[in-house]
């Protein structure tokens, strides 16, 4: 019997769950699984402003793949397109050559993109926070915007090197605030010429409250505790202009600025546009089971996926977060394993478990199984929860003694040059441009397998 190639597209919370709970519950005589990822790691996501900020070293929050996986064959490439009908995945490796990947079945589990608008300059002036170069190089440009700052005698150019602006009120933006307010508070102490009155730092967003779905009593708490520490926070307000020395609200204000951080929310990866299939809100429509129902043998999982919200019902579908990719992930690989064996496939079902938001310090609210907590409490229900969903414990370790060594210790505020002089647009970071249409991904599956 000729063993069935297995194609995850996607090494994040979803795609390596999978991949993990098929190693272990297929034989190498029943099926080749083959993981696509552009990086050989599992980015853990909620910690990247701790990265930002310099709490944690980007390794930390890099888990690998290999240390995880024991037979998955990785493709160190992105997908950039999938042709169903012949079962081909198009895939441009880190080398830029371009392959296909056929495959028997398919796990699309590739992630999302950092949500734009059509706002001017945006995408030109704009830094993410989605990758973990992007928060490498938050980091560098932040405080690069001290050094600067402290060195020039122009008035009107420190302003705007010392304004610091933070889209999307989120559990991203509020803890990407957070974060980076701490580190440009503690750097001042180092800059003799700076006042760390001077340095301000907004948080704006175009809904009425902050992280609405703590509940109003903790998102009021986290409100607190940010304009305590001087951070402006404008709900109902947005970005209507971005340029290289200010940005425009919607609200008529111009804030001298040069840092502008967007983290207002995730779109599906642009894969899903090279796919004839139908979507809700971008996202691939499937079912319970995680099936894509217009295609034979394909299942999509993670942000990427619409899957329906059975513990809530209405029609609800599961929200992009960590907590449920990484349950789908093994759901997917039940159904996947049922599917090659001819058994029934089962439905995801996941209530959510609740919620931490790491606000810096000492300060923190978590709502874990309903359960409202704040400051010290609401911290270590935080950080535990992270390392206890960390895959491995070379990250929990990393992790837990970069914590530890950054509370005794403190921070150097180095600048690494990452990236210097070079342009940091969105694209630069998320490759959002490097996606066929769906005739070219035709095309190229007939040519790559006329080739092979």
């Amino acid at each position: 019997m000729e063993r069935s190639r297995i194609l995850i597209v996607g090494g994040g919370f979803a795609g390596l769950e999978c991949a993990r709970r098929l190693e272990r519950k297929l034989s190498p005589a029943e099926a080749e699984i083959s993981l696509v990822t552009p990086f050989s790691y599992q980015l853990y996501l909620p910690l990247l402003p701790h990265v930002a900020a310099g709490v944690l070293t980007p390794q930390s929050v890099a888990v690998s793949l290999r240390r995880s996986l024991r037979r998955t064959h990785i493709v160190p490439g992105g997908a950039i397109g999938v042709d169903p009908s012949s079962k081909v995945c198009v895939v441009r490796k880190i080398t830029d050559e371009v392959v296909a990947q056929k495959y028997d079945i398919l796990v699309l589990a590739p992630g999302s993109v950092t949500r734009t608008f059509d706002i001017p300059g945006l995408t030109d002036y704009a830094r993410g926070m989605k990758t973990l170069a992007e928060a490498a190089y938050v980091r560098d440009h932040v405080i690069a915007q001290l050094d600067l700052a402290s060195a020039t005698l122009d008035q009107r150019e420190r302003e705007s090197r010392l304004q610091f602006v933070v889209v999307g009120g989120g559990y991203a933006g509020t803890e990407t605030a957070a974060c980076l307010q701490r580190l440009t508070t503690a750097a001042a102490l180092r800059y003799p010429r700076l006042d760390a009155r001077q340095i301000k730092w907004h948080l704006i967003d175009i809904a009425p409250k902050l992280m609405p779905e703590l509940g109003d009593p903790l998102g009021e708490a986290a409100l607190e505790v940010l304009r305590a520490r001087g951070i402006e926070v404008s709900l109902g307000v947005s970005v209507a202009e971005v340029g290289a020395e200010s940005v425009k609200f919607t609200d008529g204000r111009v804030i001298p600025c040069r840092t502008l951080i967007w983290t207002a929310g995730v779109a599906a990866s642009p894969l899903i546009g090279t796919l004839d299939a139908e979507t809700v809100r971008g996202r691939l429509a499937v079912t319970a089971e995680m099936r894509v129902p217009q295609f034979e043998g394909v299942f999509a999982l993670g942000d990427a996926a619409a899957v329906p919200d059975l513990a809530k019902g209405d029609g609800a579908v599961c929200p992009p977060t960590a907590q449920h990719a990484a349950r789908q992930g093994r759901v997917a690989a039940d159904n996947v394993i049922a599917s090659l064996r001819n058994q029934p496939l089962e439905p995801y079902y996941h209530k959510d478990l609740g919620l931490v938001v790491d606000l810096g310090g000492k300060d923190a609210v978590s709502k874990p199984l309903g359960v409202e907590l704040r400051g010290v409490p609401a911290q270590l229900v935080a950080r535990g929860y992270h390392l206890m969903a960390m895959r491995t414990n070379v990250a929990k370790f990393r992790v837990g003694t970069n914590w530890l060594l950054n509370a005794t210790a403190g921070d150097d505020f180095v600048r690494t040059g990452f990236l210097a002089r070079q342009p940091a647009r969105l694209r630069d970071f998320e490759y959002t441009d490097a996606y066929l249409t769906k005739d070219q991904v035709k095309a190229h599956a007939q040519s790559l397998l006329a080739k092979g």
